[in-house]
């Protein structure tokens, strides 16, 4: 739990995106994003938690274009967040199934492709030297439950505070959150393009 808490924890493009869209749409929307983010956290826990580690060795040769890839979905994001009106200004979302399910796979897709959170997961279990799967299975199902669930616990924690701000905050202030959020999610997606070149 501690390490998928401690991965989700640090603001990157992820944190930046689940805030604007808990601010634009409500807690379940960001929570759901998180949720995505917290089921590739818990991936790349199994194949750590396993010790695939010619696995692990080829999505790491692999990261490269897998930030390319994310790199360009980021920047696409980071262009449609500094475009959008603030939902305060377009009336009450609505939560829909789709949209929900489009907050979930985009933000798990974005974690896949982050080249930092293979990076990262590889080091985490190379350092504790967890090849808990020549224990036994068991060992590696609480590691990958364990991760998504402090993983989710970040999530979840961000949102709702990020939530409770929302009503605190007016229609002009929640432009200015979408442009800057818009230009911090670009800058991620230039650096990550720059680091997959």
């Amino acid at each position: 739990m501690a390490i998928g808490f401690s991965l989700a924890a640090p603001v990157g493009p992820i944190g930046v995106l689940t805030i604007r869209r808990t601010l634009a749409h409500g807690r379940l929307t960001g929570f759901v994003s998180g949720l995505g983010t917290a089921t590739a956290d818990a991936l790349y826990g199994l194949i750590g938690a396993l010790g695939l580690t010619s696995l692990a060795a080829l999505l790491t040769a692999q990261s490269g274009w897998l930030g390319l890839i994310g790199g360009g979905f980021l920047i696409y994001l980071g262009i449609r967040t500094f475009r959008a009106r603030p939902a305060a200004l377009e009336g009450a979302p609505e939560q829909t199934a789709s949209g929900l399910a489009g907050a979930y796979v985009s933000a798990f897709a974005l974690t896949l492709t982050n080249p930092a959170t293979i990076l990262a997961f590889a080091v985490i279990f190379a350092g504790l030297n967890a090849d808990i799967a020549a224990a036994n299975a068991a060992s590696a199902v609480v590691v990958v439950v364990g991760v998504f669930v402090g993983s989710a616990a970040w999530w979840l924690v961000l949102s709702t505070v990020t939530d409770w701000l929302r009503g605190r905050l007016n229609p002009a202030a929640l432009v200015w959150v979408n442009r800057v959020s818009g230009l911090v999610i670009v800058g991620f997606g230039l650096f990550a393009l720059a680091r997959g070149m």
